[in-house]
């Protein structure tokens, strides 16, 4: 179960509002922004952001040959999260660079955008 920290309510209520998440991906839309997590040993994080500026406000530096896509929830649960979850990759939400954020499961996550999707 996620926790509903105030950062987890925004980044949910974000994507209520727009129905997409947004991630880095390089121009042939094949290649994803993919981290090591804070928090696990050899663990991915794919970090996903609630709203395009933030998560465009990364393509700089090391991600500078990346842009911000969109995804849509019924994308994101229909395709990304079971990929995800077999690949062991957990989510990081509304990533913030250099800073700790929260690492979900993408099986976690999904249940709680299945509930703003049907809504």
């Amino acid at each position: 179960m996620i926790e509903l920290t105030p950062a987890v309510v925004s980044f949910i209520e974000n994507v209520k509002k727009h129905q997409v998440l947004w991630a880095l991906a390089d121009e042939t839309g094949e290649g994803w922004v993919v981290c090591d997590s804070s928090e696990f040993d050899n663990t991915d994080v794919m970090p996903i952001w609630s709203l395009e500026a933030a998560a465009a406000s990364h393509c700089t530096e090391e991600w500078s040959e990346y842009k911000a896509v969109e995804i849509s929830i019924d994308d994101f649960l229909e395709f990304w999260v079971g990929d995800l979850n077999e690949d062991g990759v957990l989510i990081g939400l509304d990533w913030v660079a250099n800073e700790d954020c929260l690492e979900a499961d993408p099986i976690e996550l999904a249940k709680e955008l299945v509930e703003i999707e049907a809504e």
